[in-house]
């Protein structure tokens, strides 16, 4: 199966955000290459500095020249060593108030965290926000249309889907399945719902055709074991009945007076045994609604089918076909649109776009679940921001800090280098005037 994406993957560790295939903040956002100019600008500087000083006597205007270079060079360096000693310590000294980002992480994640919290994890919000969400309506926009412009959406999102069922652990997620659905049938009264269907059954005069299959499987049987009954009398017989013959006589009207009784019931519908058996029927129907004691038994009777083997391999079958049917609908949504499914599902979606009230529901549903998802797990949601970037390595943090703002600190550097040169040429004027 394919893996998570490792950007999905849970983080357990420092190890697993630092993984090899991050590259180094400086090739990010064009940061290397603003980190050389801002370098080799402060580089000219010091060369157009040295120069001009050395010729500074031949010409008084380069005097101007000298003091924006040496303001520059101050600018540049005063910026570089600010910008260099967020991330880390300027020129490995470890001078106090450097490498600021790194040593408070921790305290960055905490304050992360904080924010998030108190500025989009609020019900409120959540609340306010949602509701100017229509999703009811992209809902179905969405199944009414699963080929239109949402197809590129839709692709993504099942493939996203298949990998993260296909990266489950299937053992573990199978048991869970498995233990639920055992637990559900143990809670369940199975006696009230079958009482209450054969009592339907035999108030709409259905169960005709199943005393006739009854009646059709004793004869089949009988007919299969008509030696069983013929041995059973003779073993049974005494020696005088067998002397004469008569256990041989005798078996033959017990079988003939079975096949008899069995042919009558299938051929006369008021055949006395018939409406004993319906009167049983009907009193069965109110036992198992009413009766303690056979309630009680039919309890005990699920029980022991839950535990039995075959039931369990029913239920490991239902598993593997249903996770094989999510992978199969994820891996080819357009395959799973199709036929009668997909036909009921942009009904759906019709409904969902031209029934107000339903359109309303769901979206007063989809509020709810939101804003109670919120209450009920924020808190675990901050803690995991706060966790996670406690988690990170020094280095880590420093690295995906600078790769997101790295280019634009290089500008601060060129920034600072051309402000300090223009700060020097004013200051090397103001000085003739004085």
């Amino acid at each position: 199966m394919k893996p998570l994406p490792s950007q999905l993957a849970p983080v357990s560790d420092s190890a697993s955000v630092s993984d090899s295939t991050y590259s180094h903040p400086e090739t990010k956002n064009g940061g290397r290459d603003m980190k050389i100019i801002a370098t080799g600008l402060l580089v000219l500087m010091a060369v157009i500095y040295f120069t001009s000083k050395s010729f500074e006597a031949v010409h008084p205007a380069l005097g101007f020249v000298r003091a924006f270079a040496e303001a520059a060079m101050v600018g540049g360096l005063a910026d570089w060593f600010a910008v260099t000693a967020l991330f880390r310590h300027p020129m490995g000294l470890p001078i106090p108030h450097t490498a600021i980002i790194p040593r408070n992480k921790d305290r960055i994640g905490d304050t992360l965290a904080n924010f998030l919290k108190n500025n989009f994890l609020v019900t409120r919000i959540v609340a306010e926000r949602m509701h100017g969400v229509d999703l009811a309506g992209g809902v179905g926009r969405f199944l009414k249309s699963p080929s239109g412009g949402e197809g590129r959406l839709r692709m993504g999102a099942s493939r996203l889907i298949g990998d993260i069922i296909g990266s489950l652990d299937q053992d573990r997620l199978g048991s869970m399945f498995k233990n639920a659905v055992k637990d559900q049938a143990k809670k369940l009264d199975l006696a009230t719902p079958l009482g209450q269907i054969l009592e339907v059954v035999m108030a709409e005069n259905r169960h005709g055709p199943l005393i006739d299959s009854t009646v059709k499987w004793a004869y089949r049987t009988l007919d299969a074991n008509e030696h069983v009954i013929r041995t059973i009398v003779h073993d049974r017989a005494n020696m005088i009945l067998r002397w004469t013959g008569l256990d041989e006589r005798l078996a033959n009207e017990v079988v003939d007076g079975l096949y008899k009784l069995l042919a009558d019931m299938a051929s006369d519908p008021e055949h006395p045994v018939r409406i004993k058996t319906e009167e049983a029927m009907k009193h069965l129907a109110q036992e198992l609604q009413s009766d303690s004691e056979l309630r009680q038994r039919v309890d005990e009777w699920k029980l022991e089918m839950l535990e039995n083997p075959a039931i369990a391999n029913w239920i490991d079958g239902i598993w593997e076909n249903g996770r094989e049917s999510l992978l199969k609908a994820s891996r080819d949504p357009e395959a799973a649109m199709a036929g009668h499914f997909g036909e009921a599902l942009m009904q759906l979606g019709s409904s969902l776009q031209q029934d107000p009230l339903l359109n309303r529901q769901l979206n007063r549903f989809a509020r709810r679940a939101v804003a109670g998802v919120v209450a009920s797990y924020g808190d675990n949601i901050v803690t995991l921001v706060s966790e996670t970037i406690r988690g990170w390595d020094a280095q880590t943090i420093t690295d995906r800090v600078e790769s997101a703002v790295g280019r634009d600190l290089q500008y601060i550097r060129v920034n600072g280098t051309l402000v300090g040169g223009l700060v020097g040429v004013m200051l090397h004027t103001l000085g003739y005037w004085i």
